[in-house]
């Protein structure tokens, strides 16, 4: 008498055509995934630079010139802020992030504001 036997499971190429879809789905998300980690230190350095720009406000408001501030590092990852005072003109103040290279921004107030660009917005550029 046979036996009657039914095997469950995958096949050998059934298993290898889902490695090769989970291959090429991986090789379209992981450059989107560093692209969203760039614009999120982006973000980062703009948030940082707008809490700058509120602080030295703040100490103008104060002390009637921007000489004197000095804010530290702002960002949550202690990254440095370049902080620029022109007296009781304006400043200038400039962030940078390892994540992003090639990337800065930079706000500025008063005397010190580039032309074409707003005051006290913060600009980035590559």
């Amino acid at each position: 008498m046979p036996r009657n036997r039914t095997r469950k499971g995958f096949t050998l190429i059934e298993l290898l055509i889902v490695v090769v879809i989970i291959g090429i789905l991986a090789a379209i998300a992981i450059p989107k995934f560093a692209e969203t980690k760039e614009k999120a230190y982006i973000s980062s350095m703009k948030s940082d630079l707008k809490n700058i720009a509120t602080s030295a406000e703040a100490w103008f408001s104060d002390n009637n010139t921007y000489v004197g501030f000095t804010p530290g590092p702002a960002s949550n990852d202690g990254l440095p802020i370049t902080f620029t005072p022109d007296g009781a003109a304006g400043w200038t103040a400039t962030a940078t992030h390892p994540g992003a290279p090639g990337w800065t921004c930079t706000n500025a107030a008063g005397s010190t504001v580039a032309a074409g660009a707003p005051d006290g917005e913060v600009v980035c550029t590559e």
